[in-house]
């Protein structure tokens, strides 16, 4: 047998192989990862507070569609009712109980006591409406009043 000095090259090997190589190494890693993604994004409680509805969420009836409103608007509404319905000290007591309850609606609770504030100006007048401030959501009530009487 003779042996030359020459490397001899075996088909398969050189940037073939190595792209081959690395795609066994990486598609997995990609797949899984896009697949844990996924399944991050469903919202698995039922409520949904994202603005991306899936086919189960809408619900079509003839040409209508029924359209989820955001948690801190239903919150805001119901709130704006209490309002004017008893107090404005009822409101805020249910503001604060809210946010307890769910912490996601916290970064809600100012522009909420605010709309509360000008609302109770409107229904009470500025000075009745000030006499129900109190450090709810860090004074945006108080904020929402003064906002008003301007």
């Amino acid at each position: 047998m003779k042996h030359s000095t020459t490397p001899q090259t075996r088909s398969g090997r050189g940037p073939a192989r190595r792209i081959g190589r690395t795609l066994a190494f990486v598609l997995p890693v990609v797949l899984v990862l896009s697949g844990t993604l996924a399944v991050t994004r469903v919202n698995w409680s039922g409520n949904s507070s994202h603005p991306v509805l899936t086919a189960a969420d809408a619900s079509v009836s003839g040409t209508t569609r029924t359209v989820r409103r955001a948690p801190q608007d239903v919150l805001r509404d119901k709130l704006l009712t209490e309002l004017q319905e008893e107090n404005p000290g009822v409101a805020l007591t249910h503001l604060q109980q809210a946010v307890n309850g769910r912490p996601t609606l916290a970064r809600h609770c100012g522009s909420i006591a605010r709309a509360l504030g000008r609302a109770a100006v409107r229904v009470y007048g500025p000075t009745r409406a000030q006499s129900y401030a109190r450090p709810v959501c860090d004074t945006s009530f108080a904020t929402g009043v003064a906002a008003a009487h301007r």
